[in-house]
């Protein structure tokens, strides 16, 4: 009877073990996935995101680094964070993998200053947008193109823009234009402008008013007769995997924000950018 008694209590005793292993185990999974909203972004496209050292002006610390994110895409993430009740994670992600990193889920949603063309609704959902911009041409001070108020008034220019972007398809818009090789990112464009490597670069107005703020050898150019240019183009939304439960939700939280708001949103991160960006 002992040895039946102390087999009862050792086999009860393994059984509640593996029960409570194999519940920590799919609890702290659940969990995870419950409590955070993974957003990618590249930190490198002021006003949009950016990097910076401390969590001043309301940065979040970007996963793994010893770097904090700002700007409106990110001040946009915590109202989308917030309003789904999850803690808000940023993944900083090279432009490039922003796409592959959401379809491998390895982030819930891409929130970079992403407009929803056609060819990236093809591998990608979108919600309804959360800013529109107009284009511009970021240009050295006192250059000859300073006063331009015609796209055409760059025929023969060296232009670029960045690479993947309808930014740099625009630029064939250009009679004559002498179009330069696309470029990873907006720091490196800057450097080339005022190094003289190129003449000008697309960007919208929020980023080149941030460039012309870090730098007052820069100006940009808001044209009289621009670039054509689609709805989608020039908005801006957050990108989402094919299918997901979120863009009904995250269109909801997006509807909240208005036209004001965003416009606050977007001139606080203007004036909050790091000077360095």
């Amino acid at each position: 009877m002992r040895k039946i008694f102390m087999l009862c209590i050792t086999l009860l005793f393994i059984s509640g073990f593996l029960a409570a292993c194999g519940g920590g185990s799919d609890s702290g999974s659940s969990s995870s996935e419950k409590d955070t909203f993974v957003v990618g972004l590249e930190a490198a496209y002021p006003p949009f995101n950016w990097s910076q050292k401390d969590d001043s002006n309301g940065a979040v610390q970007i996963k793994g680094l010893k770097e904090y994110a700002g700007g409106y895409d990110v001040e946009i993430a915590k109202r989308i964070a917030e309003g789904l009740g999850k803690e808000l994670v940023i993944v900083k992600t090279d432009w490039e993998g922003l796409i592959p990193s959401l379809n491998s889920e390895k982030i819930d949603a891409v929130i970079a200053g992403m407009s929803p063309t056609e060819d990236r609704k093809k591998a990608i959902d979108f919600t309804d947008s959360y800013y529109k911009s107009d284009l511009v041409m970021v240009v050295q001070k006192g250059s000859p193109y300073e006063n331009a108020t015609s796209i055409q008034d760059f025929s023969g220019a060296k232009i670029t823009a960045q690479l993947n972007t309808f930014h740099y398809s625009v630029i064939d818009q250009i009679d004559g234009v002498n179009k330069q090789q696309a470029m990873n990112d907006f720091s490196t464009m800057r450097v080339a402008l005022e190094a003289g490597k190129i003449d000008g670069y697309v960007s919208e107005r929020p980023e080149a008013i941030s460039a012309t703020s870090a730098n007052d050898k820069l100006t940009f150019v808001e044209f009289e007769d621009g670039f054509e240019t689609s709805d989608e183009d020039t908005a801006i939304a957050v990108g989402l995997k094919k299918g997901s439960d979120l863009t009904e939700k995250i269109n909801e939280i997006l509807a909240g924000i208005s036209e004001e708001e965003r416009d606050e949103i977007m001139d606080a991160a203007i004036r909050n950018q790091p000077a360095s960006q």
